[in-house]
């Protein structure tokens, strides 16, 4: 379907956090985060940053395709949680993996959607190009702009990185749909950059992530149901010919909710939530990684990954293994 997966990989810190201990940091209850949103715990830096967990995400995704690393053409990571705003996390991917040969390496910012823009956008360069191969990458370390005290968000998320090698395997057919709206009105983002002008001084506040819950539960819904709709549409297929769909980890009622409104199988929606919470553009390579090392699916399968979230942006793909 245009993209296929070579080898996936995967990187969380060392350091996991559950809802109990949660308990002691905010206001709430294991009970309260489970029940409204499925996760139990969560894995948090602590010397860890966005480059060492996509690095560690990329080299298993390397080393489960069995390919050299000079056989990389192109390396995006998909992140608005950088260590650093210049050089970006992909060339010092690219440097950490030692790559000798000419490479294109650049981040990419669509929030919790990034990973699939970033797949689709590799496609493109595939398609194109004489690269080979691509390695794409989905890295958030989201703790650092976490307000703690705001149990409505703080509870929600995680940090991790995944990783994809993919090659294109020449299907003209579209295997994408992506979208956006402009969320002027705040519902989904952080804080903005202050203006740090030398002659009109101003405090300079940390950088903190906000969120409206049920506008974003109510949005996701719809975004994930019209990802679907138009894959499935644009591809002749119907949602018996998807092996599996993996959507972006955010939240079980979310899915729950999709699930019910199609009539469609909860088995065919793979769930890892509960153990990572979300982690923005690292979910859904997290997801892929884990359902093909267990199996749940395996070479020729056809695979629906879907995205959303902030930007608004929403979209999917459909990509083989």
């Amino acid at each position: 379907m245009g993209i296929k997966i070579l080898g996936s990989g995967y990187c969380v810190p060392a350091a996991k956090l559950n809802n109990k201990q949660i308990e002691s940091i905010v206001d709430t209850t294991d009970e309260w985060i489970f029940t409204r949103t499925g996760i139990s715990n969560r894995y948090i830096a602590t010397t860890e940053d966005t480059t060492d967990l996509a690095y560690g995400a990329a080299k298993g995704a390397i080393e489960s395709a069995a390919i050299d690393f000079d056989e990389i053409g192109l390396i995006i990571v998909a992140t608005f949680t950088p260590e650093q705003l210049t050089p970006s996390t992909a060339c010092l991917i690219q440097a950490r993996l030692g790559i000798s040969q000419p490479v294109i390496a650049f981040d990419m910012n669509a929030a919790c959607t990034g990973f699939v823009y970033a797949l689709v956008t590799a496609e493109q360069f595939l398609k194109a190009n004489p690269i080979k191969k691509a390695l794409v990458i989905g890295a958030e370390v989201l703790s650092k702009i976490m307000d703690w005290n705001d149990r409505s968000t703080c509870v929600l998320f995680g940090d991790g990185a995944g990783a994809a090698v993919i090659e294109y395997d020449g299907t003209p057919s579209p295997s994408f749909y992506l979208n956006c709206k402009g969320d002027e009105e705040g519902v989904l983002g952080t804080s903005k950059f202050p203006v740090n002008n030398p002659l009109y001084q101003t405090e300079i506040t940390p950088i903190s992530f906000h969120m409206h819950g049920a506008a974003v539960f109510k949005f996701a819904v719809t975004a994930i149901k019209e990802t679907i709709e138009k894959l499935l549409k644009e591809n002749q297929l119907t949602l018996e010919d998807i092996d599996l769909i993996i959507p972006h980890q955010a939240n079980k009622r979310i899915i729950d909710k999709v699930v019910k409104d199609l009539s469609a199988s909860s088995e065919q929606f793979f769930l890892n939530v509960s153990e990572y919470g979300n982690t923005s553009a690292a979910s859904i390579p997290i997801a892929l990684n884990e359902a093909m090392n267990k199996q749940i699916v395996k070479s020729g399968d056809r695979v629906m990954l879907i995205g959303f979230g902030g930007g608004l942006t929403w979209g999917g793909c459909i990509v083989s293994i």
